[in-house]
């Protein structure tokens, strides 16, 4: 079974970084679109096994572990079906342009198109296959969902900025780690085990919470669609920014690039 070697890896992020970029807005959409609606499957296969587990017989640990065992079933669909993720595009187009191969500006409006469809397609599963078809409108799914949804728009700027920062540090670690594997199991178990841990962990997503916080407001959670936009998303999504661009592609860049620019 081989792999990549880190250097190998960070030549091969610039290559995929660059590609991305040159991707049209209407296809950014549609990809960012699928990317989106994956992320929330996961996100849907959560709420249905770890909402579904009693904390209280098995304890909280367990119900964490189970809810975030199957999350990462979403990036598994993002990376090997081959789509469009805003969080792991915090990592591969800057890249390029630390590497010299792209601008700036390019990344911005790579972010922007990617942020709008995975935005249309996480609300969409919420909508249309988490709320309408009557999946979740059973206990003790329909209360885990408002929780959920309602405990997020909850917590300090800090708080979810910092949670934000830590959640794409292993995303960005877990797709770093799926280019390295050569094989389909190599990549599945590449992304297992960081999607997991930052989910168990408690870390905040933003495409997973583009999911999370409206299926809880279609169930009727209190939460304002200020509070989702600007109370969570928002510091969220900058942390995701940071995590990314800064302990991944820039750490990575450092190590393994710089010179060979140079």
């Amino acid at each position: 079974m081989g792999f990549k070697k880190p250097a190998e890896i960070a030549q091969a992020s610039v290559a995929a970084g660059t590609a991305k970029i040159l991707i049209n807005p209407d296809k950014l959409i549609l990809l960012g679109f699928l990317a989106g609606a994956y992320i929330a499957f996961g996100g849907f296969l959560a709420i249905i096994v770890g909402g579904g587990t009693n904390a209280d017989t098995l304890g909280k640990g367990i119900q964490k572990l189970l809810f975030a065992g199957v999350f990462p079933v979403g990036l598994m669909l993002v990376v090997i079906g081959g789509s469009e993720l805003f969080t792991g595009n915090c990592l591969f187009p800057p890249l390029a342009v630390f590497a010299g191969k792209a601008k700036w500006n390019s990344v911005f409006k790579n972010w922007a198109w990617v942020y709008i469809g995975n935005f249309i397609g996480s609300v969409f599963v919420a909508y249309f296959l988490a709320t309408l078809t009557g999946l979740l409108a059973g206990d003790p799914w329909h209360s885990f969902v408002i929780a959920v949804a309602e405990k997020k728009v909850s917590l300090s700027v800090m708080q979810l900025f910092w949670r934000a920062v830590g959640c794409n540090w292993l995303v960005c670690l877990a797709v770093w780690l799926a280019i390295a594997a050569e094989d389909i199991i190599g990549k599945i178990f590449a992304m297992w085990f960081p999607i997991m841990a930052f989910v168990a962990m408690g870390f905040e997503h933003s495409v997973a919470n583009m999911f999370f916080i409206p299926t809880g407001m279609f169930a009727g959670a209190d939460v304002s669609l200020v509070q989702f936009l600007f109370v969570n998303l928002l510091p969220v999504t900058l942390g995701n920014i940071v995590g990314g661009l800064v302990f991944v592609a820039g750490i990575y860049y450092y190590l393994y690039l710089k010179d060979a620019k140079e």
